[in-house]
């Protein structure tokens, strides 16, 4: 994978721009208040997301959590569709850039930067 096609992650709520690419939300849930002919959304894999029990784990923990996630999520991954729909976004990456979606006011400590060192790393 070269640099320039390193997956980026972008909150759902910023306009579209011109350099994202393929665009692919990877939340579970349909971002509140936003119209879906407004989200220029290319994909919706859900079998890429965290499971509700993890995500409501995850928001509900206190102190750093976060690498425990990361773990938790990971292991999700390997899942047969989880694992299948992570192949197709490695395919994506290769072709050109992809833009990864996401509603999560954080998202250098969410599952999209999870996703990002996966397809990177």
């Amino acid at each position: 994978m070269t640099r320039a096609s390193r997956p980026t992650i972008r909150r759902i709520y910023e306009p579209a721009g011109p350099g994202d690419g393929v665009r692919v939300l990877v939340d579970r849930l349909w971002p509140r208040g936003l119209a879906k002919a407004d989200a220029h959304v290319d994909e919706w894999p859900k079998s890429l997301t965290p499971s509700t029990e993890l995500r409501r784990w995850y928001h509900a923990a206190e102190g750093d959590a976060y690498e425990e996630f990361r773990q938790r999520y990971e292991a999700e991954l390997a899942a047969p569709e989880a694992a299948e729909a992570l192949d197709r976004l490695r395919e994506l990456a290769r072709k050109g850039p992809l833009t990864l979606l996401t509603a999560s006011k954080d998202p250098e400590h969410s599952h999209a930067a999870v996703l990002v060192e996966l397809l990177t790393g």
